[in-house]
């Protein structure tokens, strides 16, 4: 009885066939269980006369083709003629180790997978005797496809399958990687498993690879992720490009040679190319043979793709213009490539779809999540450098002008991660947010593999796309601030704890330990999750075994022996750091702000994800599988729970007597993130209210992608005819310390002595004057500390001013800021001769920016007695 069948496709492998089949039928495999079908490619070297020899005496037959050789339709007409149900692939090139053939049928002839695959990138796999291009290329083939199908060698070409599986693969189907058809076709539900091999390169013969083949393999690939992605259309699309371009430049050059603005000038010409662009690429360049007419609801998708595209080149011109000071005629040439790469895959995969080939909404949201993570980390990347510091940033960096083994409002990982940045990049805003942006791709890797450790991979997906596009995402990995590392080390820290109280991985504390180590250095909030464990420990059964073992234990060490910088600085300053993150609270505790508790979490996760994450940490979704895997999914659920619920009760008790911070409670959002992407795909089980929150995702998503690089680009470029109101208290420090310095070499001119400058405010003003005028260094600044005020670590930089004839310059955000600082001390008696409060209005390129407010004394009488 025929147990599987072996399909070989040839072409010219004549000097392979004899040495193929011999060591086949020398395995200890009955050879009446099994065949051989060679399904031959119009070979002229002799092959079809060598197979015919074989069938004679062994179970082999022949099928010869005609027409163009295609590896994809060879193995389909062998599927076709095949006896079993089982099938093999395999080359005729001796490459693959043809002695694991039975571990390859293995498992199929006992039912317990659909596909076994033979894979090269799997411990134990491995290559011999190809080049490093080859290598590479394959090495790249496979990257590209794992995020859509789940395995490490979607290129292999030794692998069995169930007969049935080829009859989803599409008529379109066409290449030379059968393996990515049938995985694609047959969709996220087939039991997989990959045995290492060791690939051999051919012994005799001439490989058949070429950058063609490749070119196809891409071209296919994203077409089965529902790409209108072909010679075809993307030559059309050149070609309209091309147009676009030339309108795009000469409108751009026109305008520019009329003295207007960088940003009126860019957006003015890419509206007129893209207008030109819509109109051809919908009529012409991805019009299908069911053709496509203009809709409205594609003009939309256009609409956004465009507008998202426009956004991000402003950001690549500004940085061409004013980092690399290329003049704006060239800038434009670049700017105008990045934009072209962003409308044809947005047109491409969502404004122009393949409508024949329409994946499942699993896949979509596979493909949604590369492009919108992708397009998040380009955005950032480009605008990290651009955007102006926040006085928050501008402290921190102080800290790493004053490096010390903690600081009294916050522990010292913030000072060294830019510390380390800085002396990479320097003393600049990309140097300052590198390492925040370092975090956020930490952060991303810890948190894919946690949601697929609580699901599976395309939950993951999903996850880092949440992550990428809400607010509490996408801003700490852009502003340097505490959030940053502490996001990264919190989700390491879930990570650790999942595998260790759920999974019961021994290892897992060890990284734990490190994690809630580093994360007590980044910010205290972490101590929070530990409180959650401990919860999960005392309520969880399985866990609570971990009790009496000493790896919880020595897991505490190791975390306060990374967190003892802390302890040492407190312990050398008499415990401020602890006592400011403590008492001041129970001080001021007077104010009812559960109501601003709330509002805050909105603004982190929008409302869509404000009643997800309600509808997530309630949900409790019978479980219909054996009763072992439910016991498990129910520890998971709790777990989730846990770590969300018990960190929010504290902050909600918390705002029941003070006022939190808007921020505060973004990272305690990452455990549920998971159950979160996991609903987006769940129709079954769900009510009509929750399907109507899946489609609302859509929409915050498009709306959260508008707003930054709308955000971004109105901070580094402007919008044409839109005023700055929105950041005149705390954004552009760099005109208003340049106004400063004028102010300063005005008294300094007048009175012949080196004026001292306050920053009235308890550190942000001082900060951001301090990093902006630091590469001159010629301001003596100051905070407000000097007046007898709180200025946090100024207190310790600059801890006393005795009294002085030099002139004193009070800067201030707003007046009030200038003629008040503690209710019970008068500001006026400790200065010499105080002026009038004044101001002056900073502007860029005629545009209105701020106003600076300031006030000038004779001098400092001293604090009073």
């Amino acid at each position: 009885m025929i147990q599987f069948s072996i399909v070989v496709p040839t072409l010219n492998e004549s000097e392979n066939i004899d040495l193929l089949l011999a060591r086949l039928f020398a395995l200890n495999i009955p050879s009446n269980t099994f065949e051989v079908i060679f399904v031959d490619d119009s070979s002229n070297d002799g092959t079809p006369d060598k197979i015919r020899a074989w069938q004679r005496h062994a179970n082999v037959h022949l099928i010869e083709r005609s027409g163009n050789p295609d590896l994809m339709a060879s193995v389909l007409a062998g599927t076709d003629a095949a006896h079993s149900d089982i099938i093999v692939v395999m080359d005729a090139d001796l490459s693959h180790p043809h002695e694991q053939l039975n571990a390859l049928v293995e498992p199929l002839l006992h039912d317990h997978y659909d596909i076994v695959i033979g894979s090269r990138y799997i411990d134990g796999g491995g290559i011999l005797g190809w080049t490093f291009y080859r290598h590479m290329l394959s090495r790249i083939g496979g990257w590209l496809a794992r995020p859509f199908c789940d395995v490490s060698d979607a290129t292999s070409g030794f692998f069995a399958f169930r007969r049935e599986l080829a009859t989803n693969i599409s008529e379109r189907a066409h290449g030379y990687k059968i393996l990515l058809e049938i995985l694609m076709a047959n969709g996220d539900n087939l039991r997989i498993k990959e045995i290492p091999i060791l690939f051999r390169d051919r012994a005799h013969g001439t490989s058949k690879l070429s950058l063609s083949h490749q070119l196809v393999y891409l071209q296919r690939l994203m077409t089965l992720v529902g790409g209108s992605v072909s010679a075809g259309t993307a030559g059309r699309f050149a070609a309209v490009g091309l147009l676009g371009v030339l309108v795009d430049v000469l409108v751009f050059q026109w305008m520019i040679s009329r003295e207007t603005g960088l940003a009126l000038a860019h957006i003015i010409s890419f509206i007129v190319a893209v207008g030109v662009n819509y109109i051809m690429n919908a009529t012409w360049s991805f019009r299908s043979s069911d053709g496509y007419s203009l809709q409205w609801n594609q003009f939309s998708r256009f609409f956004i793709v465009g507008a998202l595209a426009l956004l991000l080149r402003g950001g690549v011109l500004a940085l061409f213009v004013y980092t690399l000071y290329v003049q704006p005629s060239l800038a434009i040439f670049p700017a105008i490539a990045v934009t072209a790469l962003i409308n044809y895959l947005g047109s491409a995969f969502y404004v122009f779809p393949n409508i024949l080939h329409l994946p499942s909404q699993n896949m979509r949201w596979r493909v949604a999540a590369i492009g919108v993570v992708a397009f998040c980390i380009l955005l950032r990347l480009i605008y990290l450098g651009l955007a102006q510091l926040i006085p928050d940033e501008a402290y921190y960096w102080q800290y790493a002008q004053h490096m010390d083994l903690s600081f009294y409002d916050h522990p010292p990982m913030v000072a060294w991660l830019i510390w380390l940045s800085t002396a990479v990049f320097g003393d600049n805003e990309i140097g300052v947010r590198a390492g925040a942006f370092i975090c956020s791709l930490i952060a991303m890797g810890f948190l894919y593999a946690y949601a697929k450790n609580l699901y599976d991979k395309s939950t993951a997906l999903r996850t880092i796309l949440l992550f990428s596009v809400l607010p509490m995402g996408f801003v700490s990995g852009f502003l340097m601030t505490p959030d940053a590392p502490l996001g990264a080390a919190w989700i390491a820290a879930l990570y650790f704890m999942e595998r260790a109280l759920v999974a019961n991985q021994q290892s897992a504390w060890l990284g734990m330990g490190i994690a809630f180590g580093l994360g007590l250095l980044s910010k205290y909030t972490l101590g929070l999750l530990g409180l959650a464990a401990l919860v999960f420990v005392l309520l969880d059964p399985v866990a609570r075994r971990w009790m009496g073992r000493p790896h919880p234990y020595l897991a505490l060490i190791l975390a306060l022996f990374i967190f003892s910088p802390v302890l040492i600085w407190n312990f050398q300053h008499d415990w401020a750091s602890f006592a400011f993150q403590s008492t001041r609270h129970i001080a001021n505790s007077h104010q009812f702000s559960v109501h601003f508790l709330l509002i805050y979490i909105m603004i982190l996760l929008t409302p869509i994800g404000f009643i997800a994450v309600t509808l997530a940490l309630i949900q409790n979704n019978s479980c219909k599988q054996e009763i072992s895997h439910c016991g498990i999914q129910n520890r998971k659920r709790l777990f989730v729970q846990i770590m969300t619920g018990v960190p929010f009760l504290v902050f909600l008790v918390f705002s029941t007597f003070d006022h939190p911070k808007f921020h505060w409670t973004g990272p305690v959002w990452l455990a549920v993130l998971p159950t979160i992407a996991w609903m987006l795909v769940q129709p079954d089980g769900l009510n009509q209210f929750s399907r109507w929150l899946q489609r609302a995702w859509g929409h915050t998503i498009t709306i959260c992608l508008l707003i930054y690089a709308l955000t971004l680009h109105y901070l580094v470029l402007g919008i044409p005819g839109v005023p700055y109101h929105l950041f005149t208290e705390h954004y552009f420090w760099r005109e208003t310390t340049q106004m400063v310095e004028q102010i300063t070499e005005e008294v300094r001119q007048h009175t012949g002595m080196e004026p001292i400058v306050v920053g009235m405010s308890k550190w942000s003003v001082a900060s951001s004057l301090y990093f902006y005028n630091h590469a001159r260094g010629d301001l003596d600044i100051r905070s407000r500390n000097l007046f007898g005020d709180t200025g946090a670590m100024y207190n310790y930089w600059f801890p006393s001013q005795p009294p002085t004839n030099r002139p004193i310059i009070q800067i201030g955000m707003r007046p009030k800021d200038i003629e008040h600082i503690r209710a019970d001390d008068n500001l006026k008696q400790m200065l010499i001769r105080p002026g009038e409060i004044q101001y002056r209005t900073i502007r860029n390129n005629k545009v209105f920016l701020r106003r600076v407010y300031y006030r000038i004394a004779k001098g400092f009488k001293g604090l009073p007695t």
